[in-house]
């Protein structure tokens, strides 16, 4: 035999709540089988009532269908008449807003309006037209009808008059009728009066004769005609057979009935069958008893698995310290649990229901937090989440990371979405401080470089003070000899100051780098930037480096500084090592513009022996060099330099010279909008 899934989830749920639940099992059972008995019984009873009750049924149904026939007409007559009484008070506004003069109008003449079915139907209106409130009293003022039911007999006379003065006098409609003729007797015809009050001020009746007969006959339906036959009835004639029925009209004024027959008398074939379905019913409930119970058992179980559930979930999600919120697709907040309240310092009671900007939300960062929502709204967060700022209730800011999924029904429809919420603050914290420590490191790691490169330049400025000191010293010997000549003394001078300004410079570089110095990039010319820095190259020591650079201006966005320390360096390392190689020592400086890839393209080539395909990979790393007596920072600053610029340095063979070639990549800045001044 299969075991059930209920059997099966027991195994996975064997805790104490599921066992308490499975021992109130037997308790619950017995109380349901006693109730099942009970119904059992009642529908035994039921059974031996309902064949007592067949003998009696056929009289009641016919009684029923009298009175619900009745009561149907009675509420069809009343209602259009009353849509009637409406429609005359229509006319009557109208009558007053176009103020024609006195005179009745006939139905022709009457303004059109979406009219009830009594005042459509042909044959029932057989006379209108509205009456002044002052020509009242005047029996030949009316429509065309009026004053010959007024003359016709003196009870229509009096009956008329008391309509006019009720409807004055009540503020409401009124009827007088049957009329009768010359004779005394009376007709199908009854007269209606509608008065209208314009501002409190009584304006007049709206008169209408209607014929009762032609408005029964548009009342009832082809189906009620089948099977009745009606008739007026007056006061005078009250007798009524046995299965005939009578209906008032209830129109103010008058009393009269309407005598409704029965012409056919369907048979009674509903208690029969509603006997044989009972039986059957009772057949197949004796049937499914036992399923039932057992059904019984079954629900208890998985209700009894169900609470279990519910009480491991509920545990499960108070012991969690991850926030958890559920929203609607509008932003409206339906479920938060007990670590996303501690979380922000709010109650769910004060978060459930509250829309954006919510109470955690930090006043500075709404807007920012505004956008964040609205992208959540439309398409969740990504697998690395969002992360965002809330504000405690005590004021203090909270670092999270929000993580949403699709909160969807059990049709799969989408009503909002599930966040967890996860508080990083110690890790962004921690965050912060290791990057401070590795800052300090840096810098402390730049400080010991720089020291070490110290003692590297150191041997750099001997060669430009040591023929700064040469040139002084020849200097002083001629000036004393009296040997030179004012044109001779110009070019040493010149000489000797471009000495000293190299000097300085390499001295004024190791200070920048031994700071902690803020990149500090400006819009410059780089080809007036190239043309001041190799002005400075040219001794009797070192090959002179030639260079090609573009007529156009080239633009970029760098450290001045630090960008004239990265031309000096690789120039520097050109000079050192061009005369290694087989051809005349030569240095060649070259900067174009990648219009295609927006960049400016500075290459530094020699006639050295060049970089290995080994060396290529390590050249760039710190304390690496091929230099006799080098320390090996002086790549690894350029590329430190290249890359804080989001550029790129790379070293190849140069085609043409032999040596190696330093080619550098910077980003060209955007243009401006106002013409570059020069």
């Amino acid at each position: 035999m299969t075991p059930s899934p209920v059997t099966v989830a027991d195994a996975s749920f064997d805790f104490a709540l599921l066992q308490q639940s499975a021992a109130r099992t037997g308790s619950r059972n017995r109380r349901a089988l006693w109730w099942l008995l009970g119904l059992l019984a009642l529908l035994l009873g039921s059974v031996v009532t309902l064949l007592l009750y067949l003998n009696n049924f056929e009289a009641e149904e016919a009684a029923r269908r009298r009175a619900a026939d009745a009561q149907w007409l009675e509420q069809s007559v009343q209602f259009h008449f009353r849509r009637l009484e409406d429609d005359l008070l229509v006319l009557s506004r109208q009558a007053v807003q176009q103020s024609t003069g006195v005179g009745a109008l006939l139905p022709e003449q009457s303004p059109e309006l979406k009219a009830g079915l009594l005042w459509r139907e042909p044959g029932v209106i057989l006379s209108s037209g509205w009456i002044p409130a002052g020509q009242l009293d005047d029996p030949r003022v009316g429509p065309a009808r009026w004053s010959v039911d007024w003359d016709a007999h003196a009870d229509n006379a009096e009956a008329l008059a008391l309509m006019q003065s009720t409807s004055q006098g009540l503020r409401r409609a009124a009827y007088a009728g049957l009329m009768r003729d010359s004779k005394g007797i009376p007709n199908d015809v009854v007269w209606l009066a509608v008065p209208f009050f314009d501002r409190g001020q009584f304006a007049g009746n709206y008169l209408v004769a209607v014929s009762l007969n032609q408005a029964l006959r548009a009342l009832l339906p082809a189906w009620f005609m089948q099977d009745h036959r009606v008739e007026l009835l007056t006061t005078e004639a009250i007798e009524t057979p046995e299965m005939d029925y009578r209906a008032a009209l209830n129109l103010p004024g008058t009393d009269l009935f309407v005598q409704v027959a029965l012409t056919q008398v369907q048979p009674t074939t509903v208690p029969r069958i509603f006997f044989l379905v009972a039986l059957l019913f009772l057949s197949g409930m004796l049937v499914s008893l036992y399923a039932l119970r057992r059904d019984f058992i079954k629900r208890q179980q998985v209700q009894a698995l169900l609470q279990a559930q519910v009480a491991l979930r509920t545990a499960m999600e108070n012991s969690v310290t991850i926030g958890l919120r559920a929203w609607d697709l509008g932003g409206k907040i339906l479920y938060v649990n007990d670590a996303f309240c501690r979380m922000v310092g709010y109650s769910a009671v004060e978060l459930i229901g509250r829309t954006i900007p919510f109470p955690y939300w930090p006043v500075e960062q709404i807007d920012a937090l505004q956008r964040v929502h609205d992208g959540i709204m439309l398409q969740g967060t990504s697998g690395e989440g969002v992360e965002v700022q809330f504000q405690h209730a005590d004021g203090h800011l909270i670092d999270v990371l929000i993580h949403e999924a699709p909160l969807n029904t059990a049709t799969g429809e989408q009503i909002g979405w599930m966040s967890s919420v996860l508080d990083i603050s110690e890790r962004k914290r921690g965050q912060r401080m290791a990057a401070q420590q590795q800052e300090k490191l840096e810098a402390s790691g730049r400080l010991v470089a720089v020291g070490e490169v110290a003692s590297t330049l150191a041997h750099e400025l001997n060669q430009p003070l040591g023929a700064l000191s040469s040139f002084a010293n020849g200097l002083l010997n001629r000036l004393n000899d009296g040997s030179i000549e004012l044109p001779e003394l110009l070019p040493v001078v010149q000489r000797m100051a471009r000495l000293a300004e190299r000097a300085g410079g390499i001295i004024q570089r190791v200070n920048a780098f031994a700071r902690r110095r803020e990149l500090s990039p400006q819009r410059l010319d780089l080809v007036k930037l190239l043309q001041r820095v190799m002005g400075l190259f040219g001794d009797d020591n070192a090959p002179t480096p030639a260079w090609s650079l573009p007529d156009q201006r080239v633009w970029v966005e760098v450290d001045e500084l630090l960008f004239e320390h990265l031309v000096n360096n690789l120039v520097g390392n050109a000079q050192d090592w061009a005369p290694h190689g087989d051809q005349r020592p030569q240095v060649w400086v070259e900067l174009r513009v990648d219009p295609d890839q927006g960049m400016a393209v500075l290459s530094v080539a020699d006639t050295g022996p060049g970089v290995s395909d080994d060396a290529q990979a390590t050249i760039f790393n710190a304390f690496v060099s091929s230099k006799e007596g080098g320390m090996g920072m002086g790549l690894a600053i350029c590329r430190s330099i290249v890359e804080a610029h989001h550029g790129r340095i790379v070293v190849s063979r140069d085609p043409l010279l032999g040596g190696a070639c330093f080619t550098v990549t910077l980003p060209l800045a955007k243009p401006r909008q106002s013409k570059e001044l020069p």
